[in-house]
């Protein structure tokens, strides 16, 4: 007797990236396609949150043209969230809720897409589906812009930022060179990258040849060492008339010490960063008197979808792709990864790999990737970066000349469980 369709609930995780919801419609675009062994696709409201509080979107109340324009739509469509599932001897509680609101809903399949820490939680998820007797197939779905998860070729959402800061840093380039003479002379952008300076690195795409913007790239991978700096910036002045430099947000001393972090924590235990660009920009006019101006990245390099990658939206929507067809064919436990077949032209693909140690491990720019100076790529980092911003997906703009998103009803599906009360 043929078995009768189950549930499964995708839900999005940590920060949210410009191609997040191309897995999302990926994913469920997907799991219509085999309605007659996947039922209703829920999206958990805010992450793993939307799960432990019954919060969860009826997608099927949704048209294929509103899942279709998730493809281009930024942000993470359903809402995201930043919420530690701890371990099991930790907080008992919180897995008997997930089971029971799996069990309420009839959720056969869950598809976490996030970075390292949405891996860990997905990896829980599937051993306790184990323990506690009640069959979930989990994957994860890779998604962060800082491209640090080991195991995948590249992680969907790092292509479109580092496609735009290479160009921020191109065009920010070319309006410095004009004004220099009279006005400023340094200029420092400040791109995110909290231990892994893979978002700093790509701002080198923008060189034409090596005379050409960025001039000096911090990465969190090397030391910052001041006197060194204030050196170079003195030399690419007195060379080129004007100095860009990129520096990433989790630049540190000597010491192992952040230049710049606030002293409050996320739930994850990281003290937010951002500011190093204004201290470095403090620190060249302390010790040059050259006129410096500076810029935060922050949000908007990880929000713009208008300069989004197109191999970055055609990697985003195939691992949703990928994840609905391995969990089909049995697969638990599993992240989908992006294989590499060749530079150029660049070809790759899906496959699933193991969960164990991906949420341990953070994969920093190798260090073949970083030049003697310290200040530079190579030629190795180059032929990695430039594949992953080629191409443009701009989609469809509206009759005011702004970007038409996904416009979701958002209907949620009844609840059947008491209110979940979070264990303290």
């Amino acid at each position: 007797m043929q078995k009768l369709p189950v549930n499964a609930i995708y839900a999005q995780s940590g920060g949210v990236t410009s191609v997040i919801n191309a897995s999302a419609c990926g994913v469920i675009e997907t799991a219509r396609r085999y309605s007659d062994r996947i039922g209703t696709v829920y999206a958990a409201h805010n992450g793993i949150l939307g799960v432990l509080n019954e919060d969860l979107i009826d997608t099927q109340y949704e048209t294929e043209a509103t899942i279709s324009a998730l493809r281009q739509t930024p942000g993470g469509a359903f809402g995201s969230s930043r919420y530690v599932l701890h371990s099991q001897q930790h907080d008992p509680a919180a897995y008997t809720r997930l089971i029971d609101v799996f069990k309420a809903h009839n959720i056969g399949y869950f598809f976490y897409n996030g970075g390292n820490g949405s891996a860990d939680t997905c990896e829980k998820i599937a051993a306790i589906s184990h323990d506690m007797g009640y069959p979930i197939q989990a994957i994860h779905i890779p998604k962060t812009i800082d491209n640090d998860i080991i195991g995948t070729d590249c992680c969907p959402g790092f292509g479109s930022v580092a496609k735009y800061v290479a160009t921020a840093t191109r065009e920010t380039g070319h309006d410095i060179a004009s004004m220099a003479s009279s006005s400023t002379k340094v200029f420092i952008l400040e791109v995110m990258g909290r231990n892994a300076g893979w978002i700093a690195a790509a701002s080198a795409l923008a060189q034409q040849n090596q005379e050409q913007p960025p001039h000096i790239i911090l990465f969190p991978e090397v030391a910052f060492n001041l006197e060194k700096f204030i050196a170079s910036v003195n030399l690419v002045v007195a060379r080129h008339g004007f100095c860009c430099v990129v520096a990433s947000e989790g630049v540190c001393d000597e010491n192992g010490r952040f230049l710049s972090a606030s002293d409050s924590a996320d739930e994850a235990g990281d003290h937010q960063l951002g500011g190093v660009g204004p201290k470095l920009a403090k620190l060249v006019i302390a010790h040059t008197g050259l006129k410096t101006h500076y810029a935060v990245a922050d949000y908007l390099q990880r929000a713009a979808r208008h300069m989004a990658s197109a191999t970055d939206v055609a990697q985003a929507y195939q691992v949703g792709v990928h994840a609905v067809e391995a969990a089909l064919n049995g697969v638990n436990g599993a992240m989908v990864n992006i294989v590499r077949d060749s530079d150029e032209p660049y070809r790759w693909h899906c496959e699933t790999i193991g969960l164990e140690g991906i949420a341990t491990l953070e994969r920093k720019l190798p260090a073949n990737f970083i030049s003697e100076d310290g200040m530079h790529i190579t030629a190795e980092a180059r032929r990695y970066l430039q594949p992953l911003i080629i191409g443009e997906d701009f989609g469809v703009y509206d009759k005011r000349g702004l970007p038409a998103y996904a416009e979701l009803k958002g209907i949620m599906a009844n609840k059947k469980l008491p209110i979940w009360v979070a264990n303290k």
